[in-house]
């Protein structure tokens, strides 16, 4: 090698640290681009629209995140020995989260949605994927409860409760419904389900049913409706069937701001709506008394701790939780 080519391989070396360096640089800014991208530029802030909404918040109340790293986060439900049970409907699993963070795999199971206890104790979830209601034992097993309504196939069942009278009470839009599978039911219902199996249509006049709950005394129905983006209220007559059905509460905003999704209500009646931005607090006389933004956009909530006075969240990627001065009310437990 002569003196002219070390002097052009001297000259190559800096050329080829320079590219390098000038690659990383590069990949950095456009992750770093990628990231702000990607961020919600939202948080956490109480907003009061009345005087009422601080006697269930502490205006200091903080808001903390137990748990990260999921796809998309469903269906809380609080158990006494001190953990969740959360629906992943991206990972396609239900988890087992601990207020520590620590998760653990209780079932894979294609898209879980909402889910509840039933009076006996079990794990019911609303599973999209197999349209159907369905009890998850603790060690990943299942059973069907019910996947269709006189003999036609459910749409994609999506939030379910248990009601005074200790049926399961769910709700069956078209939000999940598999692509290529067809629909077999002409409409988007709210069933009941008793122990014996039976499923009895409740109302078919809402345009995509989602979240839903009962009034603390049991006399009043709440149901939203993701797709008109309003809360609906019916009376419950003594034989179960709703009547007079009328909207509670409006939650409109931007498209991409989010729709009403899960309810929870309080021992007082007031009623916890995950909505745009965050969670819209309600009286039982449909007065929107508050927000609380949330950083990621919540889809369902729970009550939980011993004195059920915090509502553990589900938004997007995370579980959060926030105390609260009020007790909630979990139509599970005796009362």
């Amino acid at each position: 090698m002569t003196s002219t080519d070390d002097e052009r391989e001297a000259m190559k070396l800096p050329i080829h640290s320079t590219l390098f360096l000038a690659s990383v640089i590069l990949l950095t800014v456009c992750c770093i681009s990628r990231s702000r991208a990607e961020s919600p530029h939202r948080h956490f802030e109480l907003h009061a629209g009345s005087a009422e909404f601080w006697k269930l918040l502490d205006s200091k109340a903080q808001l903390t995140r137990i748990g990260t790293g999921f796809g998309f986060t469903e269906g809380p439900v609080w158990d006494s020995a001190g953990f969740l049970y959360v629906s992943d409907e991206e990972q396609n699993k239900i988890y087992r989260l601990s207020t520590d963070g620590e998760k653990k795999e209780v079932i894979s199971l294609g898209d879980p949605d909402g889910n509840t206890y039933d009076r006996q104790h079990r794990l019911i979830d609303c599973a999209s994927v197999l349209r159907a209601i369905i009890a998850v034992s603790p060690n990943g097993q299942y059973k069907v409860l019910a996947d269709k309504f006189e003999g036609k196939r459910f749409n994609s069942p999506n939030d379910v409760i248990v009601g005074p009278d200790g049926a399961l009470y769910f709700t069956d839009p078209t939000l999940d419904l598999v692509k290529g599978e067809k629909q077999e039911i002409p409409f988007q219902g709210v069933y009941r389900l008793d122990e014996n199996g039976t499923v009895r249509l409740l109302t078919k006049d809402l345009t995509q049913p989602n979240g839903l709950a009962f009034s603390p005394d049991g006399k009043r129905f709440y149901v939203d409706d993701s797709e008109q983006r309003n809360i609906r209220v019916y009376d419950v007559a003594p034989d179960g069937n709703l009547t007079n059905g009328r909207v509670f509460g409006e939650e409109k905003a931007g498209p991409q701001d989010g729709v009403p999704d899960g309810i929870k209500v309080d021992e007082r009646g007031n009623l916890f709506v995950t909505g745009p931005k965050g969670i819209w607090v309600w009286d039982a006389q449909g007065h929107h008394l508050g927000t609380i933004e949330m950083p990621e956009q919540p889809a369902n909530l729970a009550w939980g701790d011993k004195d059920y006075h915090t509502l553990y969240i589900t938004a997007t990627t995370s579980v959060y939780r926030l105390r609260t001065k009020v007790r909630g009310f979990v139509p599970s437990l005796p009362h």
